[in-house]
């Protein structure tokens, strides 16, 4: 297990969010990103979620609902990374991930992608 403090967990979220490029970033409509210790406890090893409706499944106004989620679970994924360049890669590709979901993208296609 790795040991970081939050604070400089969320500025790796931050720096994984910054590699967006800007042409998505501008399309992501309505979320919000979360760090969180811990995942669920009914899915305790879980490095990511997306709690929200894809753009390519919302309705017309679906902006006035309240943000979809996006969170990132530090424990596990310090459990899962052996160094900090582990780290910051997993962290980059589970950002990538649960963004991917906002646009309607399955695990299948990420998997393929190498995103998964």
């Amino acid at each position: 297990m790795i040991e970081m403090e939050r604070a400089e967990f969320e500025e790796l979220v931050d720096r994984a969010l910054d590699q967006i490029p800007d042409e998505i970033a501008a399309l992501v409509e309505n979320v919000v990103v979360l760090v969180e210790d811990d995942a669920p406890a009914h899915d305790p090893d879980l490095l990511g979620l997306y709690d929200g409706v894809a753009l390519t499944e919302r309705s017309a106004n679906h902006a006035l609902e309240l943000p979809d989620r996006i969170f990132i679970y530090r424990n596990p994924l310090l459990d899962y990374c052996h160094d900090a360049a582990d780290l910051e890669e997993q962290v980059t590709i589970t950002v990538v991930h649960e963004i991917a979901h906002h646009f309607g993208i399955d695990d299948a296609r990420l998997h393929e992608l190498g995103y998964a």
